[in-house]
């Protein structure tokens, strides 16, 4: 058995308080008013939520955390709470999102007899992989930790912006070897990468790889704590002479004479090259102060976190406040500290006036988590507007699915432009509202995906474009949007063209069953219509059905609803969808996750179809159903989420949730009532305006709204606007466990969709 020297003692001594601390309250820690003691990482990280486990900072470029082989699907983040095998510790990551890639840089540190290659899980032990207990873990805002149980390693980490942190406990008798694997990806594939030793404890390379994101390109530098006693390169497992070389698969194995004292290593990373590399690491981290860097990570996040402060019993709390940091894991920051960043034509370019960013994970955020946003990061939704702004400017058209410097466009639709519209309409500064204009624009015209039979038939033929209903649905949606702008700038002839083809969802409703479906080239419905079926991207949906899709009209309910018929046949429709007892077909998107009936919580199409009873007067069915999906869909356990929390959009709709109203229309400023899940909140502006938030009589039974008052008085609207909640104030909700019929059922108090509620 290996000898460990007190200080991995000790520290696995706290990692098991840690455990068992997991099992009690957290307010019991030795943080006692830190918000952040409410969030636990775990949370997503089993079944399907693909969260990011590990160390980073608010929206930061470096994601460093733990990597296990990849197993499959559940595996999209390179870590899932199932597993027990560790490959090392990787310095980029997805999270929640329904691919793989990322992982770059993976280190790993072992004793004992040299293993170069990874092996398989079955056979980990012939590679350099560890077993870990889940004993030993300990995940936290900003710090990471484990036991690595084959070499006796206690290792920790953390975080800067743009540099990650390591420590490593290593047994006092035990030479230390530290290997850099650039082979390693998460499901992507190295191209080209480069190593070199610049000093006696410094390392730089580089990492060149296609995966979801194409030609990636990520620059490093490594310093140790204390000189490098040997530094050998392999290609694969072929040893390599000398202290420098560039191949497809390169790694390096750094090795350290044995000392009491732990080995730290700083990996600073860029987009653009070695020297900025370099750069940030001497400006985010000069110092070698472990300990301080990890307060300062915890710091941020109480920062950020501290933005709502809620009281609620516990449970609730651990929900809230890992949902909250959730969403600022991404967007990612993507510059360097003397704002370089690699543009999606691969040319280098100088963000001056802002911080550029990536993973933008639009088609999913742009619901709520991008409102969020708005709400509590508008200096930052500034710096993600000016980003998307430039890839415009790159590309031609406005991004789809950014990642690391490449557009994968995986996704349908063209759904940053609802995120520019918000952003305009919200009054967010620092951003060129004519070029953003001219980028919706220029971004809806396009011919891709359907859009030149917008143009020419107005609907998108089934028999000519894949997902074409569920393209022409999200397209009515943003166009609506460039109509309220071109609208909003005097631009009358444009917004006569966006308003009448943000009208155009109405082509795909058949009136004999009631149902959105594809239409053929010569305009006759598809006869085999089934509204359960799914086939995953391979008919005229996207990752869902029929009986999903048929209710993505958020910026037209009114309109919907006089479609289906009137108020009467519109609920009963609804009411039928929560209720719906067929099962999905053999082979169905794996996205279709989270069912209540055939409302799938667990991907983002139906995030807003609980709050679309208010519109026909009868908000105390939203009551019903948003408290419903928050008590059966999130837990504060490691399956806490029904499904992907894609970047943020599952956990922004719990936070609205809970608070109370959640934006249907994610351009208007509109947020329409539900049930506050919350007893009190308080959501501090950047301005310090203070807006609060009380549910009286509140708890698991008195679900439902009997009253309201807005500043001290009485307010029978089923909404409340954003300009509301900016300008401070107080909203008190009177709750009670029998609905009010009566509340928000007069014409006058339904959600209203018109752009001028923003002003």
């Amino acid at each position: 058995m290996k000898k460990i020297s007190g200080l991995v003692l000790i520290s696995l001594l706290w990692a098991g308080c840690n455990f068992l601390h997991k099992k009690t309250d957290p307010a019991e820690s030795n943080v006692v008013n830190a918000l952040s003691a409410f969030v636990d990482p775990y949370i997503g990280s089993d079944y399907h939520g693909h969260v990011f486990v590990g160390a980073s900072v608010p929206f930061g470029a470096v994601q460093l955390g733990p990597n296990n082989f990849y197993r499959g699907w559940d595996w999209c983040s390179g870590y899932h709470y199932s597993d027990s095998i560790l490959l090392g510790f990787s310095h980029t990551r997805l999270s929640g999102t329904g691919c793989t890639d990322l992982g770059d840089i993976l280190i790993m540190p072992a004793t004992g007899q040299l293993h170069i290659n990874q092996s398989t899980p079955d056979k980990y032990e012939q590679g350099y992989a560890s077993l870990y207990r889940r004993e030993t873990e300990i995940v936290k805002p900003g710090y990471y930790a484990v036991e690595l149980e084959r070499y006796g390693i206690f290792a920790e980490l953390t975080s800067t912006e743009r540099v990650g942190m390591h420590r490593y406990s290593v047994p006092e008798n035990e030479t230390c070897n530290i290997i850099i694997d650039l082979k390693h990806g998460n499901e992507d594939k190295a191209i080209k990468t480069f190593l070199k030793q610049t000093s006696d404890s410094t390392i730089a390379g580089y990492r060149i790889s296609n995966g979801w994101s194409m030609d990636q390109r990520i620059y490093f530098v490594l310093k140790a704590s204390r000189p490098i006693q040997a530094f050998t390169i392999y290609d694969d497992s072929i040893r390599i002479e000398g202290n420098a070389a560039e191949a497809m698969s390169l790694k390096g194995v750094m090795s350290f004479s044995p000392s009491a004292n732990p080995i730290v290593l700083k990996v600073g990373i860029s987009p653009v090259s070695i020297d900025n590399a370099l750069l940030n690491l001497g400006e985010e981290l000069p110092g070698w102060d472990f300990d301080q860097v990890r307060k300062n990570a915890e710091a941020l996040w109480e920062k950020e976190l501290s933005r709502i402060k809620i009281k609620s019993d516990k449970e609730t709390q651990r929900i809230f406040y890992t949902a909250l940091y959730h969403t600022m894991i991404a967007p990612t920051l993507y510059n360097d500290v003397n704002g370089d960043y690699l543009g999606a034509d691969k040319v280098v370019y100088n963000s001056k006036d802002f911080n550029n960013y990536t993973t933008f994970s639009l088609w999913d955020t742009y619901r709520a988590a991008n409102p969020l946003f708005t709400l509590l990061q508008p200096e930052r939704t500034s710096d993600f507007i000016n980003s998307m702004l430039r890839l415009y400017q790159q590309e031609g058209k406005l991004p789809e699915w950014h990642l690391m410097g490449h557009d994968n466009r995986v996704m349908i639709g063209y759904n940053a432009v609802p995120v520019v519209v918000d952003a305009y309409f919200k009054g967010i500064k620092g951003f060129d509202k004519e070029l953003a204009y001219k980028a919706v624009v220029e971004t809806a015209m396009n011919d891709n995906r359907g859009g030149q039979f917008v143009k020419s038939n107005e609907f998108i033929p089934s028999d000519k474009e894949t997902e074409s209903v569920a393209k022409a649905l999200e397209y009515a949606i943003y166009d609506w949007g460039i109509a309220q702008m071109a609208k909003d700038m005097q631009k009358n002839g444009d917004f006569e063209y966006f308003e009448k083809r943000s009208k155009f969802y109405k082509h795909y409703f058949d009136s004999r069953d009631g149902f959105f479906k594809g239409k053929k080239y010569d305009g006759t419905f598809r006869g085999d219509f089934d509204p359960v079926k799914s086939s995953h991207r391979e008919d005229e949906f996207c990752e869902g059905n029929g009986w999903q899709y048929l209710w993505l009209v958020n910026h037209d309910v009114d309109g919907f609803i006089k479609l289906l018929g009137g108020n009467d046949k519109f609920i009963r429709k609804l009411d039928s969808l929560f209720v719906l007892e067929e099962k999905l077909n053999e082979g169905a998107s794996a996205d279709i996750s989270g069912l209540i009936g055939m409302y799938a919580h667990g991907n983002e199409p139906c995030h807003h179809i609980a709050y679309l009873f208010a519109y026909a007067g009868q908000q105390w069915k939203s009551a019903e159903k948003t408290r419903q999906i928050m008590r059966e869909m999130y837990t504060d356990q490691p399956d806490g989420l029904c499904g992907n929390e894609d970047c943020g959009q599952m956990s922004a709709w719990y936070i609205w949730s809970s608070l109370g109203f959640y934006p249907v229309n994610p351009q208007n400023g509109v947020y329409v009532f539900g049930s506050p899940a919350v007893d009190e909140a308080e959501i501090t502006g950047p301005e310090g305006k203070s807006f609060k938030i009380a549910a009286h009589n509140n708890s698991t039974k008195n679900i439902y709204i009997q009253s309201v008052k807005l500043n001290g008085k009485d307010y029978t609207r089923s909404y409340i606007l954003h300009r509301d909640i900016v300008n401070g104030g107080i909203l008190e909700f009177f709750m009670g466990d029998q609905p009010n019929k009566q509340f928000g059922s007069a014409t006058e108090d339904l959600p209203q969709n018109a752009s001028w509620n923003l002003k």
